[in-house]
């Protein structure tokens, strides 16, 4: 398996750079399937009952921890196998990744064939997110060495296919179903034992495509600072001397309260707009805002870190919580008024910004902590999105429960949650305020081998 040695990926003379994005969307577009799996929980929830739930069948309860184990281990792994990630290279990792996605598809069907549903936990839940969370960095720092000039702008390609994979999953998983079911069987199984190949061949092609820049490479033309500017360093930051530092802990807060204030959100949408504006918004049209907000969650990854390249990444948050802010403390005027147009005006903004702070953020840990070990410091940093994905929902779905539970109509049942989103992007606004460049004593000496006997190949 030399093949995928790191060694055996460094490019040759002559190669183009802006191959490695696809590479990455190879990878992204698929695991990003992860947010379309929706798709599969009511029809997950007729396997024996075929037309309709019998009493052997699971429930939507029950169901619903597949995606949240997912995500949990998504963060796990990206934090755990990080440093593995990055000095072993992004085509062992990716390949990696692929074959945990798919081996996840497939346990996931022997669980639907065997009614089993600890099997689609542990393949789904556990296997899935293993290789989401490795295949989500694997191109990271890659992408960022080859584009030491405009690293938001490349990241923002890469995270925009996960934002945009569910374009694709969604209904391509519909239509499969559609055709492999029968009038005694759903066609879940089946399905995923064709996604899971299908997203083999694309993860490994991903994998085959990509390379590392040799050493000391930049791109023609460009000559770096002389100088380091004031939040960006030409000094590198061990991995774990990472989290020794202040900085690593405000961007931890900063990405979780800016995930916190949108997850939320994504989750409940369809349901919101019809409860805010009832008799206003079909289930149709909520669907169609679902499917609007996804679109801007995927543009956003792109928009907002290419942006940050010209405005600073200091400065793209400050848009995030300022912004945010407002859009947060308008959206109950604009159920009072009944102004759709408006209340989607703020989400599909809201939304945005969600995704641009994932997509921001590698090039944030760049800047702060060098290139070196940025991927294996963008995995410990993942951990938040594991955070904000149980409390951004739980704010969500208690407060509008405990509203409602104690009078107060549906319409205005999530007036007060977001008032507290409002509430968190001030707070990440303060963190994000706080930040200053890394001391230099955590930055690595020029006898500091820590790591290199790893990545002296490449």
């Amino acid at each position: 398996m030399s093949f995928l040695d790191r060694e055996r990926t460094v490019a040759k003379p002559g190669f183009s750079r802006w191959m490695v994005p696809p590479a990455a969307l190879c990878m992204h577009l698929c695991i990003g399937q992860a947010y379309a799996f929706s798709v599969f929980n009511l029809p997950m929830t007729k396997l024996l009952g075929i037309s309709q739930s019998a009493p052997g069948d699971w429930k939507l309860t029950e169901l619903g921890w597949i995606f949240s184990i997912a995500m949990l281990f998504l963060g796990a792994s990206a934090a755990l196998f990080g440093r593995w990630v990055e000095e072993g290279g992004p085509r062992k990792a990716m390949f990696t990744a692929g074959l945990c996605w798919t081996s996840g598809f497939v346990l996931s069907a022997i669980g639907v064939y065997t009614h089993q549903l600890w099997l689609i936990y542990v393949g789904y839940g556990v296997l899935g997110g293993i290789g989401l969370g490795i295949g989500y960095i694997s191109p990271v720092s890659t992408l960022i060495k080859w584009f030491p000039d405009r690293p938001g702008m490349a990241t923002g390609m890469a995270i925009m296919g996960f934002g945009g994979g569910a374009f694709i999953a969604s209904p391509l998983s519909v239509w499969l179903m559609a055709k492999f079911s029968t009038p005694t069987h759903v066609g879940v199984a089946e399905t995923f034992l064709t996604l899971g190949a299908i997203y083999l061949c694309f993860t490994w092609i991903g994998a085959t495509i990509v390379r590392v820049p040799p050493a000391n490479w930049l791109p023609e033309g460009y000559t770096p600072p002389v100088q380091a500017q004031k939040l960006i360093t030409r000094n590198d930051v061990y991995v774990y001397d990472a989290l020794k530092t202040p900085q690593f802990w405000l961007i931890w807060w900063v990405l979780c309260l800016n995930v916190t204030a949108g997850i939320g959100v994504l989750g409940q949408a369809s349901a919101m707009s019809q409860e805010m504006f009832p008799g206003k918004v079909t289930v149709v049209a909520a669907a169609g805002f679902v499917g609007l907000i996804s679109l801007f969650n995927m543009l956003g990854r792109f928009f907002w870190a290419s942006t940050s390249d010209w405005i600073g990444r200091k400065n793209t948050y400050f848009c995030f919580f300022t912004i945010g802010t407002v859009l947060y403390i308008l959206v109950p005027h604009t159920g009072a008024t009944g102004s759709v147009a408006l209340f989607v005006m703020c989400f599909v903004i809201i939304i945005s910004m969600y995704g641009g702070g994932f997509s921001t953020v590698p090039a944030y840990l760049k800047d702060m902590f060098g290139t070196r070990y940025v991927g294996a410091i963008h995995g410990m940093l993942l951990t938040a999105w594991s955070a904000a994905g149980i409390l951004g929902p739980v704010l969500i779905n208690y407060i509008r429960e405990y509203q409602i539970a104690h009078g107060v109509p549906k319409a205005q049942g999530y007036n007060v949650t977001m008032y507290i989103m409002a509430g968190l992007l001030v707070v990440g606004f303060i963190c994000n305020a706080l930040i200053r460049p890394v001391h230099e004593r955590h930055h690595m000496k020029a006898s500091d081998t820590r790591g290199v006997a790893a990545t002296a190949k490449a």
